[in-house]
């Protein structure tokens, strides 16, 4: 007989929720985690550290922006060693949350490296002790790649981990990748003062957002003073004892650019060394695990779950798939998830929210579309807190109304996407969503006056 009915590899979003769902089902499950402190790169180094700090720069600015709402400050001295001590505290806080909601519902937390042994027998290092499970569950995520001619090195060259644990800013600051991780520290370390370039291969950052926001983004970062170019590639690099020189092609035109520290944040390799997934057979795919819509690897009774599946490099999307996947090893019905429609959110200011098709994608896939879009700018609640910089867009089906992409960027979008999703998930159309009366003033009101301006029918515009 087996010592659990599911073992975890890994403690991150993905791991630690499905432990919890295991033992809310019943199920004997353990949570093996190679760190001292639980809840992954996303509660440790990633999502909640720099969630704290982006949120300290938001007051940080406010403070800078004082003259426009009457009030005088004088010796304004921000402590970012303070800042990074809060954050510090908000995640020991929560690592302390998980260890306890582990308990809770009676998952065993094994703290050691995991590699397999056979299909079904982990053993744990350092002291090997062997584990055997009818289930195993592979959640061991994923971290920053090198660039080729730039390696990371920690100091100089680093990721967002070494990132977060900086207590002074840097004078400046190339961050190489304009996705989400690149433009929340973009944002985080120019209110702090750096003078901060970013280098994105494609043409747009948040290349894979509808090109309305990205461009709004872009235009609002230049105006915040973060330098930004697009279609640019690093052609060498010189790493000197304090200062780095990027030579930088982008377009017809090549610059220089002297900076003393890289953040890299352009894509990810997954956790996979040391496993012994080679030695039983589990199929790889890029470097990352294999799997089915059910979670499954090729390997029967084994699957996996988050980054190290490579599908879709979010935490929620994680916590999804532990879900998914607990439920099915306890026999229960999980309907499969439906990734074009996982919310995606970037918490730089002002902030990136979407889920579904972008306006170019919904016509690629054939659809005959009609777009709502709302700017902030004629939001009365928008005008009065002094957030007027965003816009609301909607892409939808011209048949029927079927909401097919929802794209937002401005203050606080991140809390206003979860209604677009319930509206597609209870199949709700523009129409409906025109119908449903929103309090006055709210910047939610955006939302409903996109659905009506998809018709033509927007009241304030």
């Amino acid at each position: 007989m087996a010592d659990y009915d599911v073992a975890i590899i890994g403690s991150g979003p993905g791991g630690y929720v499905a432990g919890i769902r295991a033992g809310q089902l019943g199920l004997k499950a353990a949570v093996i985690e190679r760190d001292s402190t639980l809840g992954g790169v996303c509660l440790n180094w990633g999502c909640i550290p720099s969630k704290a700090l982006l949120k300290n720069a938001e007051v940080l600015e406010l403070f800078q922006q004082a003259d426009a709402f009457g009030i005088s400050i004088e010796n304004l001295k921000p402590d970012f060693g303070k800042a990074v001590d809060r954050s510090r505290a908000v995640v020991a806080t929560l690592t302390r949350g998980v260890a306890g909601l582990l308990k809770k519902n009676n998952v065993d937390h094994i703290q050691g490296t995991a590699k397999f042994i056979d299909t079904k027998t982990l053993e744990i290092g350092p002291g090997g002790r062997k584990v055997t499970a009818d289930n195993i569950i592979i959640a061991s995520g994923a971290r920053a790649k090198s660039i080729p001619g730039l390696e990371i090195d920690k100091e100089q060259v680093i990721t967002s981990r070494e990132a977060l644990e900086l207590r002074t800013v840097p004078d400046r600051v190339v961050i190489i990748g304009g996705g989400a991780t690149g433009a929340e520290f973009a944002y985080l370390w120019n209110v702090y003062g750096a003078e901060v370039t970013i280098i994105e291969m494609q043409g747009n950052i948040l290349p894979n957002e509808d090109e309305d926001i990205s461009r709004l983004l872009q235009r609002s970062f230049e105006k915040q003073g973060i330098k930004v170019l697009t279609s640019a590639k690093i052609d060498s690099a010189k790493v000197g004892k304090k200062r780095i020189s990027l030579s930088i092609s982008s377009g017809s035109d090549n610059s220089t650019i002297e900076s003393s520290l890289v953040l890299v944040a352009a894509g990810v390799q997954a956790n996979t060394e040391n496993l012994g997934l080679e030695e039983i057979g589990v199929e790889l795919e890029k470097g990352f695990v294999k799997v089915d819509s059910r979670m499954c690897t090729n390997i029967p009774g084994i699957r996996a779950i988050g980054d190290v599946t490579g599908i879709m490099l979010l935490a929620h999307v994680g916590m999804a798939q532990g879900v998914m996947a607990a439920e099915l090893i306890a026999g229960q019905d999980s309907p499969p998830l439906q990734y074009e429609f996982m919310p995606r959110a970037t918490y730089c200011h002002p902030q990136v929210a979407s889920f579904g098709l972008t306006e170019k994608q919904a016509k690629e896939s054939g659809y005959d579309v009609k777009v709502g879009k709302f700017p902030f700018q004629a939001s009365g609640k928008a005008l009065a807190t002094g957030n007027s910089e965003g816009l609301t867009k909607v892409v939808a089906d011209k048949k029927y109304g079927e909401i097919l992409g929802a794209h937002m960027i401005g203050s606080e979008v991140t809390e206003m996407l979860a209604e677009w999703s319930v509206a597609h998930h209870l199949e709700g159309t523009i129409k409906e969503l025109g119908w449903v009366v929103h309090s006055h003033p709210s910047i939610s009101e955006t939302l409903k006056e996109a659905a009506l301006a998809a018709d033509g029918e927007a009241i304030h515009i």
